[in-house]
């Protein structure tokens, strides 16, 4: 009979670990041009609507927005987002999704700021999931990642 190593199972592996791809440098550079010009947050605006498949640039325009309420909803886009990107790669609803690697990080930002602006507006139970969430993705994100 053959062992579960044999089979293709190896009883003793980690949780599987997704990677997105990293944003396109052409994005970064339109990233930091928009936060350089005289109004950020219509610059990023510009550029979420012209790349809206991009966690990265959601959380750049949350991170301008001008109060936790409009800050919530592109963070909640951004983590929608990033929900569908993470499901075309693979991902099964469980996993690793670490902030080491660039093209996570856009999510991993969306999905922390979502549960600061959750708390920041009253919705507790929801800064707790989101919370959780983020802890199970990837561990050292404290550490690793901002907030």
């Amino acid at each position: 009979m053959p062992t579960m190593t044999e089979m293709g199972v190896d009883v003793g592996s980690r949780p599987p670990e997704t990677v997105l791809d990293p944003p396109p440098p052409r994005l970064v550079e339109a990233l930091d041009r928009a936060k350089e010009s005289p109004d950020p947050r219509a610059a990023l605006a510009g550029v979420a609507g012209a790349h809206p498949a991009s966690q990265l640039a959601w959380a750049e325009l949350a991170d301008a927005a001008r109060d936790e309420v409009e800050a919530y909803a592109y963070y909640r886009v951004g983590y929608h987002r990033g929900l569908d990107a993470l499901r075309a790669a693979g991902w099964r609803g469980s996993g690793y999704v670490r902030s080491r690697h660039a093209g996570n990080v856009g999510f991993l930002r969306c999905l922390d700021g979502l549960r600061r602006c959750a708390g920041a507006i009253g919705e507790a139970d929801e800064e707790q999931r989101c919370d959780l969430f983020i802890r199970q993705l990837d561990p050292e994100w404290r550490t690793a990642g901002p907030g």
